[in-house]
């Protein structure tokens, strides 16, 4: 049986911050005695052994509710307590206050916060509450379940900061220069109010415009033709959806004709001249009946070609 680890009896408030932390499921890593930073080794100088021997561990993904290895930790040296908010299932705002240089009579958080509130009409639940030395506040939620919101810098607004994903909160026990991280309300930690997630989710990326499939038959000129039409089609942006569907009428009976003469196939065209359409915004189904609708008109009524001499 291995012997217990003997610890610093100066380093027992610190270790008691970490196992208290852990006990809530919140795991937590050592960050540097007094600082707010992350001990451990960054990626650029990452020894590729130990708990990194499959590639470099961030301090998010080093976190541990562990208590052998909490003692480990903090068992010679004062950390100070960093909480990995995203695998806590944590969303924590942080509410700062302005910086030196900043004018007088800029807001800080917690007013920024405030307005927040005024303008949709909504309120913050009373939560758990940690006072940090600089006088700013971390209001801590639980996340939605199945949505993944990472930390954000100043989204809610001007000196609102937010740690989930990607982040870490500093816990309270924890000391700096300036002071100690302390709970102000220790109430049960409260469900991040459902007005606020949206604000904090990431715009949807725009879609890709579909890609064009290249035209790899029919003759020469046909192949010309349709790649110069929908080139004309895509850059059709202007002029609202009724100018592009006239563009895209247009174009398609200028190729329609080369299917009527057998010099390419119809779904080649129709695949092609939908895929541009598309890509300016207009419906799938809107571009499918006008492509229709003017391939068909040039097949019943296509004059031949020697006729175009």
């Amino acid at each position: 049986m291995s012997e217990p680890l003997t610890v610093d009896l100066a380093n027992l408030p610190l270790l008691a911050a970490a196992l208290s932390s852990a006990e809530r499921d919140w795991p937590v890593i050592p960050l540097h005695p007094h600082t707010k930073r992350a001990a451990g080794h960054p990626e650029r100088s990452c020894p590729h052994s130990g708990r990194c021997a499959n590639g470099h561990r961030t301090p998010e993904q080093r976190a541990t509710t562990e208590p052998d290895l909490i003692h480990a930790a903090w068992a010679h040296r004062p950390y100070n307590v960093g909480i990995a908010t995203g695998p806590a299932g944590l969303l924590v705002v942080d509410l700062d206050l302005p910086k030196e240089e900043e004018p007088k009579g800029a807001p800080d958080g917690a007013t920024s916060l405030a307005a927040l509130c005024e303008r949709a009409g909504e309120s913050i639940p009373t939560t758990y509450q940690v006072r940090t030395p600089s006088g700013g506040q971390h209001l801590y939620f639980t996340a939605p379940a199945g949505v993944r919101l990472k930390s954000s810098v100043n989204r809610l607004g001007e000196h609102i900061d937010t740690r989930g994903w990607g982040g870490y909160v500093v816990a309270p026990g924890s000391t700096t220069p300036d002071g100690a991280y302390e709970v102000i309300e220790a109430a049960p930690v409260a469900p991040l109010p459902g007005w606020l997630t949206p604000l904090l989710l990431d715009a949807p990326k725009p879609a890709a415009p579909p890609a064009i499939t290249p035209v790899r038959d029919g003759t020469r000129a046909a192949k010309t033709a349709l790649e110069r039409e929908c080139a004309v089609i895509q850059a059709a942006t202007e002029g609202g959806p009724d100018g592009r569907n006239s563009t895209l009428h247009r174009s398609t009976c200028k190729v329609a004709r080369f299917v009527a003469w057998g010099d390419i196939a119809r779904h080649t065209v129709e695949e092609a001249i939908q895929a541009a359409g598309e890509s300016t915004g207009l419906p799938a189904a809107e571009c499918c009946t006008t492509i229709r609708s003017a391939m068909d008109w040039i097949l019943a009524h296509a004059t031949p070609r020697q006729a175009t001499a």
